[in-house]
């Protein structure tokens, strides 16, 4: 046996160890950013649950499709976003989905969610209220204007993001 092939700065390289293997995720996001942080993390090794509402993620019905076939399950956009993931679907309005949302985050190190700071408050899943089942938790919350201050309620769309940044130049 030879010895571990050696990386940049004498670092050593292990075969078939991915950087989080080991980490465990549950996205509660949809569309682009929440899902597309989770697909990082999830390409990196970290065992990680997409949670999708019984409607399904936005994703779903935006293209291009397969075949050009439009259908939820062919949305080229979804499927991208959502490799190396495991998924359920889960009302956390309803009781028994909260309750199963609630043992996810049990059993998570990071959650990543995109949901309005109103949205939390109202279902109770504020990183405060998690927290306390949960005290290492790691939770990133990817809103359009933050979790503080007067338009933290506020909803965004790609026309007010390109205008607030460096698009607008």
């Amino acid at each position: 046996m030879g010895a571990e092939p050696q990386g940049v700065d004498g670092c050593t390289i292990s075969s078939g160890r991915r950087a989080l293997q080991g980490a465990r995720v549950v996205e509660w996001s949809q569309m682009v950013a929440g899902p597309y942080c989770a697909k990082l993390l999830a390409d990196l090794g970290a065992d990680t649950i997409k949670v999708e509402e019984p409607k399904g993620d936005e994703a779903r019905k935006r293209g291009p499709f397969l075949h050009d076939e439009v259908h939820p399950e062919k949305s080229l956009l979804f499927l991208y976003l959502n490799t190396n993931k495991r998924g359920v679907t889960l009302d956390v309005r309803t009781p028994p989905g909260r309750e199963k949302f609630l043992e996810l985050v049990r059993w998570a190190d990071i959650l990543i969610e995109d949901h309005l700071p109103q949205t939390l408050e109202e279902l109770k899943l504020t990183y405060a209220e998690l927290s306390k089942i949960n005290p290492a938790l790691v939770m990133t919350s990817i809103t359009p204007f933050g979790q503080t201050g007067p338009y933290r309620n506020y909803k965004a769309y790609d026309l007010n993001v390109w205008h607030g940044g460096v698009w607008a130049i």
